[in-house]
């Protein structure tokens, strides 16, 4: 398997992440909420033939930090994703997406005619904010935005620490998590430290709410392999995470026993489906 590291300059900014090239379809992976590029490596072995980029998306892993004002947003990552396709020089390409990753893969989907096949994993079209919490999230929001910036990080002597807490936050087994650990993690006088941008951990500023997300599901065009993780986790429930499916013009739902990283522990599973609906 040759993995490459790829980096590219977009207004600015570094784009870090890594390429398995092949000869078969164009596939961008877009990983979940603060993890990284590595988050696909297990998948790579049983995608044979895929020309497969991983991004570090803004803020995670090797990429740059947004610059001081700038705000991470659905809007602004949307962008980013279709940014980067135009840097590989892809008119064309699949969307391969984990959590995070994959709510913003179905946006993109849905507003862009360029994807031509959806993977989503464990996430379709985003977490919803009921209308109710729409002023309170804001409030929370500034109040954090403005008490938070410039908190010191937490440094760890050696790589452990880090590797037993992705283990029990995510239930990773201790290879998975060191993959995530590694291009997660700087060096630092006295150790290490996380290299995510603090302000991804702000509390979201603005949610959709379901009607808006029924909408965006109902504007893709493209084909959707929707994969889930059973038992789903308690911030996208059943029957909600499955009902969302009816909205799809042409999707389908696979559900494996497993975690939410089920594409880092049970890859062998997860790329099986992926190579089925890609031939």
């Amino acid at each position: 398997m040759t993995l490459q590291a790829i980096s590219l300059q977009l207004g600015g900014q570094t784009v870090s992440g890594l390429r398995r090239p092949g000869t078969g379809r164009r596939v961008l992976a877009l990983h979940g909420w603060l993890d990284n590029a590595a988050s696909f490596v297990p998948l790579l072995a049983h995608l044979p033939e895929l020309d497969i980029v991983m991004l570090d998306l803004p803020g995670h892993g090797l990429s740059s930090h947004l610059p001081a004002g700038a705000s991470y947003t659905t809007p602004a990552a949307i962008c980013h994703v279709l940014d980067v396709a135009d840097a590989l020089g892809w008119e064309r390409f699949t969307l391969l997406g984990h959590s995070m990753g994959a709510g913003i893969a179905s946006l993109t989907a849905a507003v862009s005619d360029r994807v031509e096949r959806l993977v989503a994993i464990e996430a379709l079209g985003g977490l919803r904010g009921p209308e109710s919490e729409t002023a309170q999230r804001l409030r929370d929001h500034v109040t954090a935005s403005r008490t938070t910036h410039g908190r010191p990080l937490r440094v760890f002597p050696t790589l452990a620490a880090p590797i037993r807490a992705r283990m029990m936050a995510n239930q990773l087994s201790e290879a998975n998590a060191r993959l995530l650990v590694e291009r997660g993690v700087c060096d630092v006088p006295g150790g290490y430290s996380w290299r995510t941008d603090q302000r991804l951990m702000l509390p979201t500023a603005v949610r959709l709410t379901e009607g808006q997300i029924d909408n965006l599901l109902q504007a893709i065009a493209c084909p959707v392999q929707v994969i889930y993780a059973s038992p789903a986790q308690a911030y996208y429930p059943e029957p909600q995470r499955s009902e969302r499916l009816k909205h799809l013009r042409d999707g389908r739902l696979a559900v494996l026993p497993g975690t939410h990283h089920v594409h880092m522990e049970r890859p062998a599973e997860v790329a099986e489906l992926i190579m089925r609906f890609c031939a």
